[in-house]
């Protein structure tokens, strides 16, 4: 079995140490170990670690870890089976190129994940999702309620692969897992509608793409992965239209794998990613 315990608590001495001790006497084998602190003295201490464990179950060391490392340096912790897939759901409006990029990545086996079903708010891609042998459901806006059911219990990971679509507090709320969204700019530069158009108005000499947790705050949450790519006064919007999509999706299914490979950990309004 391949565990990954992933450990925020405020850095002081020992911890490494006693996470460490506490696996090796547990009988587990570290495979890898990252970790951050924002201040050696009494800085917020970030870890993620991976390790073999043949000789128990994860639950019993779950508790014994409580027990005798995370209460004692009052840790958030959490303990995650990374054999186990996760269940992802896909949301996604007109544009497919995120939905597809993800589906053919799925199929490739790159992300660690089983897909249960997609849905929309329009019927367009039922043909292309049948395709990958994945459920795919049209459910017109505003019908949250009826989205709503079909995600709360069946998914542990929610993706907007360009669900245009405002998500209620309640909506967020009532599914209960995160939601992660694919923005079509680097953030916080030309939110909304059109950004392709008003930043080759603008001029820009970078274009990029963000992906983030969802709260809330539209278009605000945790961001965990971005990129951007040059153009010049040569790029037509069209130009930057299919280059910004290009970065949203690799910058989507990265943000996507480091989630679902447990490396993301949230504090406050950031991430530390390893």
């Amino acid at each position: 079995m391949n565990g990954r315990l992933l450990i925020h608590c405020h850095d002081r001495h020992g911890i490494v140490a006693a996470v460490a001790g506490f696996l090796a006497a547990s009988g587990a084998n570290i495979i890898s170990s990252d970790q951050h602190s924002t201040d050696p003295e009494g800085g917020e201490f970030f870890m993620r670690m991976e390790f073999n464990f043949e000789s128990g179950d994860l639950e019993s060391l779950g508790r014994a870890f409580s027990q005798e490392v995370a209460e004692r340096f009052d840790m958030r912790w959490r303990l995650t089976d990374g054999t186990a897939p996760k269940r992802m759901a896909v949301l996604v409006s007109k544009e497919d190129h995120c939905l597809v990029d993800l589906l053919w990545r799925h199929r490739r086996g790159d992300l660690n994940a089983t897909i249960p079903l997609v849905a929309s708010n329009h019927p367009d891609w039922a043909n292309d999702v049948a395709g990958f042998g994945i459920a795919y459901h049209h459910v017109p806006f505003p019908n949250e309620p009826e989205l709503i059911e079909l995600l709360r219990g069946s998914c542990d990971l929610v993706v907007l692969a360009r669900y245009m679509r405002i998500l209620s507090g309640d909506f967020l709320a009532q599914v209960g897992v995160p939601i992660i969204n694919i923005h079509h700019s680097f953030l916080p530069a030309f939110a909304g509608a059109n950004p392709y158009q008003r930043a080759y108005e603008r001029g820009v000499k970078i274009i990029g793409a963000t992906a983030h947790y969802v709260t809330e705050e539209l278009d605000a949450g945790p961001i965990i992965e971005q990129d951007v790519a040059r153009v010049t006064h040569r790029e037509p919007a069209e130009t930057m239209v299919a280059l910004g999509r290009d970065i949203e999706r690799t910058v989507l299914a990265r943000a996507v794998k480091a989630h679902l490979d447990d490396r993301v950990l949230v504090y406050g309004n950031r991430t530390v990613v390893f």
